[in-house]
């Protein structure tokens, strides 16, 4: 553009002259003129008036400062990089038709190549300049020789260009550049202005939209929790009016759940930002309903909190589902499990029957041999003999079964005393030597490992009942050894006030497989197979013993890897 001269050739058209610098300052009568009008601007501008009619008193204020100058003002688009009208009080309508819509351009006229180069551009003559070549036509039939425009500069850039024609070829002096300088500025302050405004507005529109038209239930409400608007679909929500809701506190309205109360308080207390609770409330057909409540602070320019944002959601459909579903699931979970425990039941009394059948049989065949033969002194003995073992199996049984039928009723008498440990398991290993003995097993003397302060080699229980879990697990492990094997047993302080009595011997273990059975009732794990009485029902008693008594018992085995078997009970202090 510097190779672009005015007609006389001496200054490029687009550069400012050394003596039109920023040092000038205007006359006081300028001054004063040109302070009455900025003021008479400023005013328009604080009174919200549209900016068009704010462009044009700035126009046709420096018009009447600028003798035989016509003024025109465009506003850049920046999405499509043209300029538009936005104020031209003295040119021709034909003119300002044709211009709008110009290009932002090095080419494109004093106004296009301003706002491209971000500098004022002079025509001083608009038929010689080569920046007019393309509306050299447009200007000239309407009497225009010069223009001279200048970028005006917003807070984000170039916002629009000021432009100043004359109908004869012209260079602005000093004077005229000054006030040039002061109208482009007030014309950024007012587009400046009208952007931040519009932007307001239409904010305020669509949050007013966005609030009014809400399908949520909405409140703006005051940090002290008094409700200064409502939406529509709050008020029908709880079939209130606005004014039967404004001035009222939310609590008033809303009820927090249990464990929900004073959540509201919170962000402008707190700074917590949001939270989220639920609530509840009452229509006023008294119907309840059920809210997710959300809440964040609105805060000022200072940045302390002026208002809460609240957000109601009604939630009744949501809960009455989820309760509908949970009471589906309840009675899914309650016929399965009573359809199980008939199965169960059904099992039970099949496997009953079995069991008892099997020593019934046997005292009915040979009380019949007894009394149908002659038999000799020692194949009578052995028969008498079968007839009590198969008796003394049905009691066994029988004992087994009243047992658990009592603790399912929670009717078994519990007597839990401070136990010591070391006797009794003696006692039962001195009970079971006869039965160790029979099957070639070692029965290892009882090792205690006391680690508590006072020794704790006593726990709490029933000994009589404990006395019977023991039997149950040392008979186990001898009848399920193997020949030369051996049975421990002993007792460990296990923490947490405590005690283990582990029973721990070398048989062949149990398969992972079957681990899962060992607590069901008459499966004996294939065992039935071996010459070893059982009816499978010494594990079931003996877990449900120690579970009355306040313990625990584990099984831990592993296919030829032996059997421990860990029963975890209070401890105590033999005193």
């Amino acid at each position: 553009m510097g190779a672009d001269k005015v007609a006389t050739g001496t200054v490029p058209d687009d550069t400012v002259p050394d003596d039109m610098g920023a040092s000038f300052d205007l006359d006081h009568a300028d001054s004063l003129d040109l302070l009455r009008r900025q003021t008479s601007v400023l005013e328009l501008i604080a009174a919200g008036t549209p900016l068009a009619e704010v462009l044009t008193c700035v126009a046709v204020a420096l018009e009447e400062l600028i003798e035989g100058s016509r003024c025109s003002i465009l506003l850049l688009d920046p999405a499509t990089a043209t300029l538009h009208h936005g104020a031209a009080p003295s040119l021709p309508a034909a003119y300002s038709a044709r211009i709008d819509g110009l290009p932002v351009g090095p080419q494109e006229g004093s106004c296009g190549a301003a706002a491209y180069l971000g500098r004022p551009v002079v025509a001083a003559d608009i038929r010689v300049d080569a920046r007019w070549q393309r509306f050299r036509d447009v200007a000239t039939p309407h009497g225009m020789r010069s223009c001279w425009s200048s970028p005006i500069q917003g807070r984000t850039g170039i916002v629009g260009t000021f432009a100043v024609y004359h109908d004869h070829p012209h260079r602005p002096p000093r004077r005229e550049r000054r006030l040039v300088d002061r109208f482009t500025h007030l014309a950024s302050v007012a587009i400046d202005h009208a952007r931040l405004f519009g932007a307001l507005t239409e904010s305020e529109d669509r949050f007013r939209r966005a609030f009014e038209d809400n399908a949520v239930g909405m409140v703006l409400a005051g940090v002290d929790g008094r409700m200064v608007r409502v939406n529509r679909a709050l008020r029908d929500m709880l079939g209130r009016t606005e004014l039967q809701l404004l001035g009222c506190t939310l609590d008033e309205v809303v009820s927090p759940t249990a464990g929900a109360a004073g959540q509201l308080e919170r962000p402008a207390r707190d700074g917590a930002g949001s939270v989220h609770y639920e609530a509840t409330a009452r229509h006023t057909d008294g119907r309840a309903i059920d809210l997710a409540v959300a809440a964040s602070v609105v805060s000022g320019a200072d940045g302390a909190p002026v208002n809460l944002s609240v957000n109601l959601l009604d939630i009744t459909q949501r809960r009455a589902a989820e309760r509908e579903r949970r009471a589906r699931r309840e009675a899914e979970v309650a016929r399965a499990t009573a359809e199980a425990a008939s199965r169960a039941k059904s099992e039970f009394v099949a496997a009953l029957n079995h069991e008892l059948r099997t020593p019934l049989q046997a005292i009915t065949g040979f009380t019949e041999l007894l009394r149908t033969l002659d038999l000799p002194p020692d194949r009578r003995q052995a028969a008498l003999e079968h007839i009590g073992a198969a008796t003394g199996h049905v009691l066994s049984m029988v004992d087994d079964l009243l047992d658990i039928a009592k603790i399912e009723a929670d009717a078994l008498p519990i007597r839990v005393e401070p136990v010591e440990l070391c006797g009794l398991l003696d006692e039962v290993l001195a009970l079971l030597a006869p039965l160790a003995g029979e099957h070639n097993v070692m029965l290892w003397p009882p090792v205690l490992a006391s680690t508590g302060p006072a020794g704790r080699s006593a726990v709490r229980a029933d000994r009589r009942r404990l006395r019977q879990v023991l039997i149950n697990l040392v008979t186990n492990g001898v009848r399920y050894n193997r020949a030369g094997g051996w049975v421990e047993v002993g007792a460990r302080d296990s923490g947490a006030a405590t005690v283990t009595v582990a029973v721990r011997d070398s048989g062949r273990g149990i398969p992972a497989e079957m681990m899962s059975r060992l607590f069901t009732p008459f499966d004996r794990l294939s065992a039935e197979c071996s010459a070893e009485p059982g009816a499978g029902l010494g594990l079931v008693v003996a877990r449900a013993l120690t579970q009355v008594m306040g313990g625990t018992l584990e099984i831990r085995s592993a296919a030829e890897a032996g059997t421990t078997a860990e029963i975890t009970l209070p401890a105590a202090v033999c005193g």
